[in-house]
């Protein structure tokens, strides 16, 4: 680095430490899982109304459409934003996107599901072109960060964000073109899959690692070796299976193997040593919950009779990406505001809410159907109530800086 480079980092920090606004615009975990949690929260209230028919929305899309975008381009994008806006740094060894970039990333979010909400008023070319400049500006941060950073390794990352970005824009297309978007769906919740199998499968034996550490435990879960690598390259290719052709045979044979496989690298990692730490464990069942999410879809091209496509699906939506996100969000907000790492009963309590509503929604497509009303409804509502017992919890230190508690 030259004389001037190590100058303006200087300055950078120094304006960094002497930044005295809203703690909320200090980092990115702080108004992006803030904005996740409520926006989880009231899309999923309104979903059954939605459903039904019985609430009308201003929205060009058709009601399974603008659910299925606003739960993967809405919620899931703003928790791997807030994930990576967060977490980039301490990899590059950069300053965090802060202050007024950080408060303009999170506009775009904002005006995007705005503009989802209102696309018929706005029309769609204009709907489109607002939701979509959050991810495409979204992709460029985190580009720019992790090449300015010399930050190789997390190359990965920034081509699965510009999928994503990509997919957006493609589920525009799709849709407009067709009347649903069917690629583009699978295409991005495959991507989100993927980022589970590399962000949760580096932090979860680290995570697991450091605890068995402490505890003083002679297990150790296994270093990622060729096997690994193996696996995530076959996870890819049965995803990519998955999202050209769900139904076919052949799909059905690779996504079971893929279950298999990610199961074999779970029981590596030592997880059961940890059962009694929340905080941890909870990252395995998230992780194990995106394994199984491979075993049901798999399952469902093979015998459809007997495990509908539907209940497939969401094993990976509700599931692994429920269970994942918020274990990401309530262990990343406890380490950067400096609290113990020790899950709250506020936080068992989403976690168990959100398997409830895993359970209940497999339930709606496995009962009859006079009981369908009363599952959907119940299952909507453990969601819910999940991201409320998280918001009740996590909102003080989401929207200013705690003490840190030690």
């Amino acid at each position: 680095m030259s004389i001037s480079h190590e100058a303006d980092a200087g300055r950078s920090a120094a304006a960094y430490r002497a930044f005295t606004g809203a703690a909320i615009w200090r980092r990115g975990f702080r108004p992006f899982f803030l904005g996740a949690a409520v926006w989880a929260a009231v899309a999923i209230s309104l979903w059954p109304f939605v459903h039904s028919g019985r609430l009308q929305l201003a929205t060009a899309f058709s009601a399974i459409d603008w659910h299925a975008h606003e739960m993967i381009f809405g919620y899931l994008a703003a928790v791997v934003a807030g994930f990576l806006t967060t977490a980039v740094p301490n990899w590059t060894g950069r300053l965090p996107v802060s202050r007024a970039p950080l408060a303009g990333l999170v506009a775009l979010w904002v005006a995007g599901r705005i503009a989802m909400f209102c696309s018929a008023d706005l029309g769609r070319p204009l709907a489109a072109a607002i939701d979509s400049a959050f991810l495409i500006a979204f992709a460029a941060v985190i580009a720019r960060e992790v090449v300015a950073g010399k930050n190789g390794r997390n190359g990965k990352l920034v081509v699965m964000v510009a999928a994503l970005a990509a997919a957006n824009l493609a589920f525009h297309y799709e849709d407009a073109a067709r009347g649903f978007a069917e690629y583009s769906q699978r295409g991005a919740l495959a991507l989100v899959v993927m980022l589970i199998l590399v962000i949760g499968g580096r932090v979860t034996p680290s995570f697991t690692n450091n605890w068995l550490a402490r505890a003083g435990s002679k297990l150790r879960p296994e270093p990622f070796g060729k096997f690994d690598a193996a696996m995530m390259a076959f996870s890819a290719l049965a995803l990519a299976a998955w999202v050209a052709a769900p139904y076919a045979q052949a799909t059905g044979a690779l996504a079971l193997a893929a279950g298999v496989g990610n199961f074999v690298r779970l029981a590596r990692w030592r997880g059961w040593a940890t059962r009694s730490d929340a905080l941890v464990f909870v990252l395995h069942a998230g992780f194990g919950l995106a394994a199984a999410g491979f075993l049901a879809v798999g399952a469902s091209a093979l015998f459809p009779a007997a495990l509908p496509y539907d209940a497939a699906l969401h094993v990976w939506s509700i599931g692994a990406a429920g269970m994942m996100t918020l274990a990401m969000m309530t262990r990343a907000t406890l380490g950067h505001s400096g609290q113990p790492l020790a899950a709250s009963r506020w936080a068992k309590a989403a976690y168990g809410l959100i398997g409830a509503a895993l359970a209940l929604r497999l339930a709606l497509s496995l009962a009859p159907p006079r009981f369908e009303t009363a599952l959907f409804h119940a299952a909507a509502c453990a969601w819910v109530l999940a991201f409320a017992a998280f918001l009740w919890d996590y909102w003080p230190m989401l929207a200013r800086e705690p003490k840190p508690k030690r």
